[in-house]
């Protein structure tokens, strides 16, 4: 490693999707940028389950769709109560789906995010992988650069877009130590089959994707559940799991992985398939109850660094809330460059961005939200209670046909109704 630089404008640590947007936002406007990178190159260390909602980074690189190695754009959107033996889904399917501005794209990152940091390269600043920051900074209480690979290297401003486990966060005392109750643990393999049997297998044409999501048996009864995005020649399967939850969990992560593998209905869509990765990876899941401390004297805090990620059972955000929060970062360190002063104060501009962007309005919508998925009722009765109501509905037997009405109440009250019109209303609060 040398150094570049006597003295940089803004040094980033990590060029994941957060890290690289925010370079490439203050490089174009002229600013000195280094990127350092943990991982051997952009991309390999980042194990998402491969989702991107182009609306943010659209408003950033105009058409970057048809620039950009995305897999499949989004027209599918499935989403299933799964049991043992059966599964009911929810399918729906349409054009409006992949609109500009507002499509959705499968993405892997081991491919999506060299090309985003090479945009941010091409823009003028510089990135260095395969070092790890190892400490930062810090003069009078300013953070003021970082040590790493046995050097120092200063900067008006650091970005800290090191991933969920920002342990550099910690050292600051911006964060504390994450509770088990505000992450998951995913797991997720990359497996191989032709483009044109995924075409066949999900009736897609050659640029069409699927997004599935799974609640109930996949994650044993635990909070948690699945996934299952198309790509080009791949499919993404994994599971996510709340790891609070896991501890007393008699099916250990892997083991749901393979009993998701070999489940009556996923088995035939990754039959003669290839695994070309497995990977495991945490995954913030608390939404607005986790973001720690983002701003301090010279420094910034964003992407999974600083919680920003939504599950709201029918969709998983977090590369679009990634990209907002770098965008709000960078404008941020320009009006502090202005200013000449990278105090908190400053940079507290950082948040009143934030609070006007998507990312906390959302954030702020759906707070709820995380403690509503702690009822354990999701996972367990109400995926059985889909099931059985479907077997009522198209089991003809001879025998006497009841109502509908009276069908559906039947397995409502062995489910629990108070139950049942609780949760419903708490989760209609809850959104």
């Amino acid at each position: 490693m040398f150094i570049l630089s006597d003295k940089f404008d803004a040094i980033i640590v990590g060029a994941g999707v957060a890290g690289s947007t925010a370079g490439y936002l203050l490089a174009k406007e002229g600013l000195d940028v280094l990127i350092i990178e943990r991982g051997n190159y952009p991309g390999s260390k980042n194990m998402t389950g491969g989702r991107l909602y182009s609306h943010s980074l659209e408003k950033i690189i105009p058409d970057f769709a048809e620039k950009a190695p995305l897999e499949r754009k989004i027209t599918t959107e499935k989403i299933s109560m799964i049991t043992e033996d059966s599964l009911v889904t929810v399918d729906y399917q349409s054009e409006d789906l992949g609109a500009r501005g507002t499509a959705s794209y499968s993405v892997l990152r081991s491919k999506f995010d060299p090309w985003l940091a090479e945009q941010a390269e091409e823009a003028g600043a510089q990135i260095v992988p395969g070092i790890r920051v190892d400490d930062l900074l810090v003069k009078d209480g300013h953070v003021c650069g970082i040590s790493a690979g046995g050097e120092e290297m200063e900067s008006e401003v650091v970005i800290l877009a090191d991933g969920v486990n920002s342990l550099l966060a910690q050292k600051l005392g911006m964060r504390s130590e994450l509770r088990p109750d505000q992450v998951a643990v995913g797991v997720k393999e990359i497996i191989e089959l032709p483009k044109k049997t995924i075409e066949d297998r999900f009736n897609l044409s050659e640029s069409e994707g699927v997004a599935w999501l799974f609640d109930g048996s996949v994650s044993a009864g635990r909070i948690g559940g699945g996934f299952l995005y198309t790509n080009k020649s791949s499919l993404s399967l994994g599971i996510v799991c709340t790891l609070s939850d896991l501890s007393d969990s008699p099916v250990p992560l892997p083991q749901m992985m393979e009993n998701f593998k070999i489940h009556k209905a996923i088995a035939p869509l990754i039959a003669d398939g290839k695994t070309a990765e497995y990977s495991a990876h945490l995954v913030p899941e608390a939404g607005l109850n986790m973001v720690p401390r983002i701003v301090g004297n010279g420094v910034l805090v964003i992407g999974d660094a600083a919680g920003f990620c939504i599950n709201i059972g029918y969709a998983v955000r977090g590369m679009d809330l990634a990209i907002g929060s770098a965008e709000a970062a960078a404008k941020a360190i320009l009006y502090a460059k202005e200013r000449r002063d990278y105090s908190e104060t400053s940079l507290s501009k950082y948040k009143e961005l934030l609070d006007q962007s998507f990312v906390m309005k959302d954030l702020k919508l759906y707070r709820k939200f995380p403690k509503f998925m702690e009822n354990r009722r999701i996972f367990n009765d109400y995926p059985q209670l889909a099931a059985d109501i479907m077997k009522d509905l198209f089991t003809i037997d001879g025998g006497e046909t009841l109502p509908l009405r009276k069908k559906i109440m039947h397995e409502v009250k062995k489910a629990g109704l108070m139950n049942l019109m609780k949760d419903v209303f708490k989760g209609v609060r809850a959104l």
